[in-house]
């Protein structure tokens, strides 16, 4: 005989305890009035699911995130929901790269000492329904704060809200899109007697086979091919709201591109953060795995990258300020300074748009599309800064072509928007425009995960951009991660020295 538990009467005058800090965003005045209308127009539909995940991006660009009970929702949403602090302190193979038993984690936040929780609050503003869950099931993002009200110091959705809040305090808005490579693989159904991982030690990757022969770019047949499983893909994405423009089949085998229309910078992260975590989630229900690990470790197949296509616009007057409206130069003055800014700072930020040791696997061939030098140039794709547009062309910008698709969108979108503003700020101009854009004489951007470690940790401006604790944050998790692939190399058993390594299969393949 099965006993079904009730609530005994009167116990939902508990429910407001339940989680949180009970009127936490009444009382920090953390919403909008945008927010709070948006919060209040929520109720119709929370009528209609079973379930709201509440998630957030890590510092490795992943949602972490908690399953709650519509009631349950209805309660954090204004309280906010308590959290462990796990995904601030593991790296990429969930080995703690931060000592939270020491004061602060030893990167100056008390209120990580003992793996103490922090708040998330849900950002009316993101939710969304999942139209491909068993059970009716929302989707929304919340921000990080700690209990006094402030923004948590090791949020990255809070570094890049900086970051546009600066440009609009000069009347500007920073406007992104989004083209990104990812590969679908077919899952084979075989087991792995082995596969359960531990901490620091990542289980076997997912069994796949390539879906097709690749290396016919653009090939009509080819993205025929993967339309069925694509198809559902597109109408989800569409369903979610996020403006899906092209789907395109790339060189290597299943690689694919979508791109978007332009949206504002926020917007866009966000709009990364949902769209990587629905690809995987889906292709798996359709039999498939979907990877933005850059270059998978399986034969022939092609890196992908994240190439980031950005302007800004004056609000006041309706205009691209990159475009130029007079004289024959590719950019206006302030699109220059833009450019410059990221020159200038491409090294030093090289980590925050190419995070794992697997990314720079893309740099460093003499007839790559993947940049390896610090140069910029009009329609060059082998340019780190590659210029689109000209005189009398509305929609000028510059495209960013270092990024590896499983980069923390937060970051990658506020480490741009920080440089370019910077060069504009200091009237920086760059250097000719390069013909060789993988030229000897031009400088380097770093070769590997532990030079751009330590580019990072020098740099004045990812201080200012990022504060003391998460750079420091950053630094323990990307050493830690490094240190583990170079202990693996160590006793490694290898016959080919440059191919991808099974460490890398492991660490990436199945959790980007």
């Amino acid at each position: 005989m099965t006993t079904v538990w009730t609530h005994p009467a009167g116990t939902r005058r508990y429910a407001r305890f339940s989680t949180g800090s009970v009127g936490f965003v009444e009382r920090h005045d953390v919403w909008s009035a945008e927010q709070h209308a948006a919060a209040e127009r929520l109720e119709d539909t929370l009528a209609t699911l079973e379930f709201v995940r509440v998630g957030f991006g890590d510092p490795h660009g992943l949602v972490r995130s908690k399953t709650l009970t519509t009631d349950a929702f209805r309660t954090a949403l204004r309280n906010g929901l308590d959290m462990s602090p796990g995904p601030f302190v593991f790296d990429t193979g969930h080995a703690v790269g931060v000592d939270f038993f020491r004061p602060g984690g030893g990167i100056g936040v008390p209120e990580l000492t003992g793996a103490g929780d922090f708040l998330l609050v849900p950002d009316p503003l993101t939710f969304r329904v999942l139209p491909y869950t068993e059970a009716a099931t929302g989707w929304i993002i919340a921000d990080e704060y700690l209990r006094d009200g402030t923004p948590h110091p090791l949020s990255s959705r809070h570094v890049l809200r900086r970051m546009t809040d600066r440009a609009a305090a000069r009347g500007l808005d920073f406007v992104v899109g989004l083209e990104v490579e990812w590969y679908l693989t077919r899952l084979t159904g075989q087991s792995h007697a082995n596969m359960v991982g531990g901490f620091g030690i990542q289980g076997e990757p997912p069994a796949v086979a390539p879906v097709d022969s690749g290396y016919q770019f653009n090939l009509d047949t080819f993205t025929d091919g993967v339309m069925p499983v694509v198809t559902p893909l597109v109408r989800a994405i569409r369903e979610l709201g996020l403006p899906l423009r092209t789907v395109e089949h790339e060189s290597g085998p299943g690689q694919l591109e979508f791109t978007f229309d332009p949206m504002d910078g926020s917007a866009a992260a966000d709009a990364m953060l949902l769209l990587r975590t629905v690809i995987k989630q889906l292709c798996a229900r359709l039999g498939h795995h979907a990877s933005f690990m850059a270059l998978p470790g399986l034969p022939n197949f092609d890196p992908s990258g994240w190439h980031l296509h950005q302007s800004l616009f004056d609000v006041a007057e309706d205009r691209n300020v990159f475009a130029v409206t007079d004289g024959a130069g590719p950019l206006s003055e302030i699109g220059l300074g833009y450019v410059a800014g990221l020159l200038e700072h491409a090294a030093d930020l090289a980590l925050l748009a190419v995070p794992t040791v697997n990314g720079y696997r893309r740099f460093g061939e003499r007839f790559s599309l993947s940049p390896d030098r610090v140069v910029w140039s009009p329609e060059n794709r082998g340019a780190l800064i590659r210029v689109l547009g000209g005189p009398g062309e509305e929609a000028t910008h510059v495209e960013n072509r270092i990024g590896e698709p499983c980069a923390n969108p937060y970051l990658y979108l506020g480490s741009q928007l920080a440089a370019g503003l910077d060069g504009i700020e200091r009237g920086l101009r760059p250097d000719t425009a390069a013909i060789d854009p993988h030229a000897d004489a031009a400088a380097r951007l770093p070769a590997d995960l532990a030079e751009s470690v330590d580019r990072l940790e020098r740099a004045t401006l990812c201080r200012d951009l990022l504060g003391d604790p998460l750079l420091q944050c950053l630094i323990r998790l990307k050493r830690s991660e490094a240190a583990r692939f170079r202990d693996w190399l160590a006793t490694a058993d290898r016959t080919e020295a440059n191919a991808v390594t099974e460490w890398e299969q492991r660490e990436y393949f199945g959790v980007y």
